[in-house]
């Protein structure tokens, strides 16, 4: 769930006192797009830093950010791209101040490139990438624990959920192009679903650890190569594959809704050969992340559940896609799986 949009202003001085060689504060500049945690660029008489401060409930505690730092650790002692956290004047790189945590890590320069602005051998090293996340995280995690099954939507939970969201959208003042767009995809989705509803997938199981929130803004390209990936927050034991299709879905997605086939099939095509995962594979996840996606309203229980309308700008794109994804089934399989 996120939090509120509300800027809190991090201790910059006290929590700087504790790492003996970061220097003394300049200045403190809040990095805006994040939309779960708050991030700031810290100038200092020694240099620059990224400070983070954990706000999102389900990973900001204490326990869970050290098991995040010690996995980051471990992966760039394997040679990713990753930037792990600086060690205080005690060696802990997690700080608690006034019940809140927070990390310092390097800065790091360098930009956020999207799939329109990857060429295609950026796509092949960008599904390479993410498959090296995957077998590195094989090295250096404990084994997965058996029998966590993911199950799939309940298409009766979701007419719930679409008919809840139409008395919002309609409901909503002032009501303006953005609701009465939510009404017609929202109605366009129900029929959607009502067709589509014997396609469910059944359960999955979790296969290996995954970044679990790999997508453009968590990745940092120094020219065409990637610097760091970021934001290591959602670490945990999923289906590996259905992230492969997830970030590609994220990345090549047109401002439209569609998918660029060829740079997914290229991206696809380096992961798999990164991980060993067969085309089987790819096309099952495939099938498991449409399904996702036609019952995903993520963008809209923000905005009329938890009156926070930062995730608007992605509606149109997202809600779109689901309904692309649908019409050209085939080809978006054929692409991951080919």
């Amino acid at each position: 769930m996120p939090r509120s949009s509300v800027t809190l202003t991090p201790p910059v001085g006290v929590l700087l006192r504790r790492y003996a060689a970061a220097g003394e504060p300049l200045s403190c500049e809040p990095v805006t797009q994040g939309l779960l945690n708050r991030g700031y660029r810290i100038s200092t008489t020694r240099g620059a830093y990224f400070l983070k401060q954990h706000l999102d409930a389900p990973t900001a505690d204490r326990a869970t950010i050290v098991r995040q730092h010690r996995a980051t650790q471990r992966l760039h002692d394997l040679g990713l791209p990753v930037a792990p956290p600086l060690a205080d004047s005690r060696g802990r790189t997690v700080a608690v101040v006034d019940g809140l945590c927070y990390a310092l890590h390097p800065w790091i320069d360098g930009r956020h490139r999207d799939g329109a602005q990857l060429s295609a051998g950026g796509s092949r090293r960008l599904g390479a990438l993410l498959g090296r996340v995957h077998t590195c995280l094989e090295r250096v995690m404990e084994s997965p624990p058996p029998g966590d099954d993911h199950e799939s939507a309940r298409p009766e939970d979701t007419f719930r959920a679409i008919e809840e969201l139409i008395r919002l959208a309609r409901a909503h003042r002032p009501h303006d192009s953005f609701d009465a767009l939510a009404e017609h995809r929202l109605r366009e989705r129900r029929r959607l679903l009502a067709q589509h509803a014997h396609h469910r997938p059944p359960p999955a199981a979790a296969s290996g650890w995954v970044h679990g929130d790999f997508h453009p803004l968590n990745l940092l390209y120094r020219g065409a190569e990637p610097a760091a990936i970021v934001d290591w927050d959602r670490l945990g034991v999923r289906p590996r594959a259905e992230e492969a299709v997830r970030a590609a879905a994220i990345f090549f997605v047109t401002p439209g809704g569609e998918l660029a086939l060829e740079k997914v099939r290229a991206y696809a095509r380096a992961y798999r050969r990164a991980t060993g995962a067969d085309g089987a594979e790819l096309a099952a996840a495939a099938h498991r992340v449409w399904w996702e996606r036609l019952n995903d309203f993520w963008t809209l229980r923000w905005r009329y559940q938890l009156h926070d309308r930062r995730a608007d700008p992605q509606f149109p794109a997202v809600s779109a896609l689901a309904v692309w994804w649908t019409r050209e089934y085939d080809a978006v399989r054929d692409a991951f799986a080919g």
